[in-house]
């Protein structure tokens, strides 16, 4: 192109800023992606992730790298992302908590709409009431009678203020009309082990992790939090059919890539992980731990997804006790 002056060499310029997201988008991937984990290694969030990177290597032809960047619940790895580049290789792998932190934590220091452009829904995860053995009530509607009788008896364990065990107690405790005491811990594995232990009386947790103290004898479980019941625990019944009917609230993992990612690109890894999710043998990997594979039909239907998600938290945030 010959430029004939000032004006020639600015419609250039701006002709080859409107080419390069298309450009990207054709040749992406053309180095390695990394899937930062703001979490531990070896929960959910963490395998999912896991498993997603190994299929989108085989598929995408591009090693997939995770990354796990632990800290203040989550928050230090999620903010990583929001400042990293937009071109699609920097993703995140977050569950509930990911949305509900910036209600309940003043300084979550990020939006997650604002600063993330969600790609999908991976997995749903269904939450389970467990209760240590030496609790006798092993119905929801005796716990709930219970509770009621003695406001504040009823001890409940969770990762923290606005983890997903923590939300699923508080509108257990608003739709029941009862008053139960929260203990916080610093993580879910300690907060199991507390419960196991005999230190509180009842915590809600993912089937995932809770399921194998339940088949082990170690807990007892006595309603799960979905509208239907659980592969992994087909005998416990749901908690809307066992006392405290229209109750439900599950937990969801998904990625996501920071503001500003070209659309082909997120349509791309759309495409690519919900392709990687439905192979049977990562579908049936996960359904072994009661993990059900869910993806989103597109990035705007997650986005809705995500959007009432984060109007149900900060209603609970709004009128939610302080806990210890």
């Amino acid at each position: 192109m010959t430029f004939k002056g000032p004006g020639h060499f600015m419609l250039a310029c701006a002709l080859a800023c409107l080419a390069a997201p298309a450009y990207a988008a054709d040749t992406y991937p053309a180095k390695p992606i990394r899937i930062v984990v703001p979490v531990a290694a070896g929960g959910t969030v963490d395998q999912v992730a896991r498993l997603v990177a190994k299929g989108l290597s085989e598929d995408l032809k591009q090693s997939v790298i995770v990354e796990n960047k632990p800290g203040a619940s989550g928050l230090l790895g999620t903010r990583e992302v929001a400042r990293a580049a937009p071109d699609g290789y920097t993703l995140l792998a977050v569950a509930n908590t990911f949305v509900s932190a910036p209600a309940f934590v003043p300084n979550a220091d990020y939006d997650p709409l604002r600063d993330f452009e969600p790609v999908t829904q991976t997995c749903q995860i269904p939450m389970v009431l467990v209760a240590h053995p030496s609790v006798p009530q092993r119905t929801v509607k005796d716990l709930i009678d219970r509770a009621r009788a003695h406001p504040g008896e009823v001890s409940f364990a969770s990762s923290g203020v606005g983890s997903t065990g923590y939300i699923a107690a508080e509108l257990f405790s608003r739709q029941a009309g009862i008053k139960m005491l929260g203990v916080s811990y610093k993580g879910n594995a300690q907060a199991i082990t507390d419960l196991v232990g005999g230190q509180v009386m009842v915590m809600f947790d993912q089937v995932s992790t809770s399921g194998p103290y339940v088949l082990a004898g170690k807990l007892n479980a006595l309603g799960v939090t979905t509208a239907s019941r659980s592969r992994m625990l087909p005998d416990v019944p749901t908690i809307a059919e066992s006392g405290l009917p229209g109750f439900e609230d599950d937990t969801f993992n998904a990625i996501l890539v920071p503001v500003g990612t070209p659309a082909p690109i997120v349509a791309r890894l759309h495409e690519a992980i919900a392709k990687v999710l439905q192979r049977p043998e990562v579908s049936g990997q996960l359904a072994k731990q009661g993990i059900e594979v869910k993806t989103s039909a597109s990035p705007a239907a997650f986005r809705a997804y995500l959007q009432r998600a984060a109007e149900k938290y900060r209603g609970i945030a709004a009128v939610a006790e302080p806990r210890s």
